[in-house]
């Protein structure tokens, strides 16, 4: 099964979605929790918010694996994302709950993070940096947007309800003054939905990674409230009635960042 799956568009906007694939690899599925089984922490149904993305220019890639096989947005150095907060690894161990992903007796060697790293993280990752490079020869630069989503309530992560519409560029390490202003000021004027701009989601190793607005690529990440757009418990469906003002936003954004561009 492929790790990926690609839309290529011709605009400057590059959607990444990397945390929403739900397949486990036969092996591995029987290792996991009960807690786990059901896949709780994926970024439910986010390829399906970006999916105007290919109608607008977009370059739209979503990862087919689930998190729990590797974590496409975490440092394969292990470095932790936050210091000093609770990080998940590159490979997790806890769900987001807290829960253990993988069933008592079960161990995760650094031998098995490695094989995931090269296998899966490293593959999709080349695939990623590919299409960027693409696209910033043919526009002279290249907008990363990293779609995520994540329950709107987290205690492990985040105390109260998190903001609905969550903007990060590693406190704008990761793309141009100009460009984050444009998407903030999108998000703020989004009707009935609240807004953060690098708060307690500044943007995971990805937007951190591939973001060198020096050299005419610009990453942000946009992190939602799942109760935006879907039911946050079990089988997590999709509402799309909910989803549609969203989509909505999303599209303006996406818009907005084809639109801009470099003064220099």
């Amino acid at each position: 099964m492929s790790l990926w799956t690609l839309q290529r568009g011709e605009g400057p906007v590059i959607v990444n979605v990397p945390h929403a694939g739900t397949h486990v690899p036969m092996l591995l599925a029987p290792l996991l929790a009960p807690e786990a089984r059901t896949l709780p922490d994926t970024d439910w149904h986010v390829e399906k918010l970006y999916a105007f993305a290919a109608e607008a220019g977009a370059t739209l890639m979503c990862a087919t694996h689930s998190r729990y096989v590797v974590d496409l947005n975490r440092d394969p150095s292990g470095a932790a994302l936050y210091a000093g907060a609770d990080n998940t690894e590159i490979c997790p161990t806890r769900t987001f709950a807290n829960a253990p992903v993988y069933a008592a007796g079960t161990t995760l060697t650094a031998d098995d993070v490695g094989a995931r790293v090269a296998g899966y993280f490293l593959p999709y990752h080349a695939a990623l940096a590919a299409e960027v490079e693409r696209v910033r020869a043919r526009h002279g630069y290249a907008v990363l947007l990293d779609g995520h989503s994540i329950r709107s309530v987290a205690p492990r992560f985040f105390a109260g309800r998190l903001p609905d519409l969550n903007l990060g560029t590693a406190d704008g390490a990761s793309a141009a003054a100009a460009v984050q202003a444009r998407a903030a000021a999108e998000l703020a004027g989004a009707t009935g939905f609240t807004h953060v701009v690098n708060g307690r989601f500044k943007g995971g190793w990805i937007t951190r990674h591939y973001g060198r607005p020096a050299q005419g690529i610009h990453a942000l990440q946009l992190e939602v409230a799942q109760a935006c757009y879907m039911d946050e418990e079990p089988p997590y469906p999709w509402d799309a009635a909910r989803a549609a003002p969203l989509v909505q936003v999303l599209r303006r954004l996406v818009a907005a960042l084809a639109a801009w561009r470099p003064t220099a």
